[in-house]
């Protein structure tokens, strides 16, 4: 079974992130492998052990991103390819990367691509569903559980609160939401082997396309912080005097009624 995982490097929200001038100052900030990409790395892994074959790790990105790459090889993954894009593009967006995807698969057999469900940086959630549509395969999103029995998949999909059951067949694009799996720590002999694993770097010229080819269809105009929230107030007294404070307080300077 030809396995590819979707990955992306992120920064890490649990860190602190500085914004200058509209932007993220990457300098001095932590990156990681997306959470939701680290589901698809996991289920990956653990379906070619169930089914034979391989997993490839695939990334858009910078040069940067091969830490990332090479952490999800010592997770287990096979291979791992970079699409360097660091020379031909100053900006991307979903589009770009879809069609660099599109680009990318369009002279392989992939039975299974798996990704995560949103990447934590822009939260879109697009990447996936529209790949599938550009490749004309089935795709399933935020699933929790997948069999698969020859050509067929059964899936369990989270819809707000509930479970959704599918059953589909491949080739299948998925995207995977939390409780899917447990993803594992990189082990020291897996970090070992991931330096000798086949680690491929190619970049839109390979794939045939021209810099005006995968120009961004939208625009990030700004970006900022969400202001810091403020001390909430303790009302103390008579019970009936702090409905009195609690009302006027919502009128006048929450401004709610």
């Amino acid at each position: 079974m030809n396995i590819y995982v979707l990955l992306k490097r992120t920064f890490d929200t649990e860190e602190k992130i500085n914004v200058s001038q509209g932007s993220i100052d990457e300098e001095g900030a932590e990156f990681i492998i997306n959470p939701y990409d680290e589901y698809a790395v996991e289920e990956a892994i653990n379906q070619r052990d169930q089914h034979g074959g391989e997993v490839t790790v695939v990334t858009v990105g910078e040069e940067e991103s091969e830490k990332q790459l090479r952490t999800a090889l010592a997770m287990g993954a096979d291979k791992a390819v970079l699409i360097n894009t660091e020379d031909d593009l100053e900006k991307g967006d979903q589009f770009t990367t879809v069609k660099i995807l599109e680009a990318f698969f369009e002279d392989k057999e992939a039975d299974l691509i798996l990704a995560g469900n949103v990447a934590i940086d822009e939260a879109s959630g697009q990447v996936g569903p529209r790949l599938a549509e550009r490749l004309d395969i089935a795709y399933v999103t935020t699933i929790t559980k997948m069999d698969i029995e020859g050509e067929t998949v059964h899936i369990e999909r989270d819809v707000e609160g509930d479970v959704e059951k599918v059953d589909t067949t491949l080739p299948l694009l998925v995207t995977c939401q939390q409780g899917l799996n447990e993803p594992r720590y990189p082990s020291l002999p897996g970090i070992m082997k991931a330096k000798k694993k086949p680690l491929e770097e190619l970049e839109i010229d390979d794939l045939d396309l021209e810099e005006e080819d995968v120009e961004p269809k939208t625009k990030t105009i700004e970006i900022f912080l969400p202001p810091e929230k403020e001390s909430g107030k303790v009302l103390e007294g008579d019970v009936n005097d702090q409905v009195k404070e609690l009302v006027t307080l919502l009128k006048n300077e929450a401004k709610v009624i």
